[in-house]
């Protein structure tokens, strides 16, 4: 049996990925009509249309996106065999893409950056702040190795680790709290009284399912992009917000006026690694996990 050319399938999942010829070919360093032709060697390979073109426009035909998510896995597995040879076998060697979002990745770096340092010494980190989303898709594609994600999340074709839970706290200008009901019942604050994040970040789902935001008509309108703007907005003395115990613990609230109480029923989120099923680094992701998994307000691992 003849092999396909893993250079051509880069080029083919290049170009999914960008729906443009010449920003496929621009981000493999190749001319457009390079890329053009291992498409094309591709499709004479196979015996079969990957692309339908008109023109100066095309669509990847139902073949075409079948090859290019098994082509996806191949890429992945191959990079990770040849990382694995360059490094003589040795696991705790190497670079490690990792993605974390942002309303994690800014109070864990720096204690992180600290555990690796010590614990995997040999590993080349290489760090991405974004959106659930966005990390998911880089995962997807391989560009990124392994992810920290608040969950619980649907990941299809990933495996998840729990590393620990992060308890949500109610915030209030200390004004505001003095008037808050006891015992606290967050079904009765004011309408459009909490402040939560745009709903690209996953935290406002979990704040909304953890701590019983029930009633729509209690949130405000106004969302905010970082965990920093709803402390200003809490601090106006305007309404109330939610934010985890792990920015909690990074200070978040110096300087201001603002007061925390535990959430009702003890709510959490739950902080985790995700990475892509088949993969052969799992003894690496499962040491990391032991690593991050005590940084957490409440580690779940030993």
């Amino acid at each position: 049996m003849k092999w396909p050319n893993l250079k051509h399938l880069h080029y083919l999942v290049t170009l999914y990925q960008e729906q443009h010829f010449h920003r496929a070919a621009q981000r493999c360093n190749v001319s457009q009509s390079t890329l053009s032709t291992a498409i094309q060697n591709l499709e004479e390979h196979f015996g079969s249309q990957l692309l339908e073109r008109e023109h100066k426009t095309f669509v990847f035909t139902s073949l075409g996106i079948d090859v290019v998510e098994r082509a996806q896995i191949i890429l992945q597995e191959a990079g990770e065999l040849v990382e694995h040879a360059q490094n003589a076998g040795n696991w705790q060697r190497g670079k490690l893409k990792l993605g974390v979002i942002p309303t994690i990745a800014p109070f864990l770096f720096e204690a992180m950056l600290g555990a690796f340092n010590a614990f995997l010494p040999d590993i080349q980190l290489e760090l991405q702040e974004d959106t659930t989303a966005n990390l998911l898709q880089q995962l997807t594609d391989g560009s990124l190795d392994l992810l920290v994600l608040a969950l619980p999340m649907a990941t299809p074709g990933c495996k998840q680790m729990v590393l620990g839970h992060d308890p949500f706290h109610l915030i209030a200008h200390k004004e505001l709290a003095d008037k808050l009901p006891k015992p606290l019942d967050i079904a009765n604050l004011p309408k459009k009284s909490i402040f939560l994040l745009q709903q690209e970040h996953c935290m406002t789902g979990h704040a909304v399912s953890a701590c019983n935001l029930q009633h729509s008509d209690q949130i405000s309108s106004l969302a905010a992009s970082s965990l920093y703007t709803l402390v200003q907005l809490a601090n106006s003395k305007l309404g109330y917000t939610f934010l985890p115990e792990l920015a909690l613990n990074q200070r978040l609230l110096q300087n201001t006026e603002l007061t925390s109480f535990a959430a009702e029923d003890n709510a959490f989120r739950e902080i985790g690694l995700v990475w892509r099923s088949g993969t052969t680094r799992m003894r690496l992701f499962r040491r990391v996990g032991e690593i991050i998994s005590p940084l957490l307000p409440v580690p779940t691992l030993n």
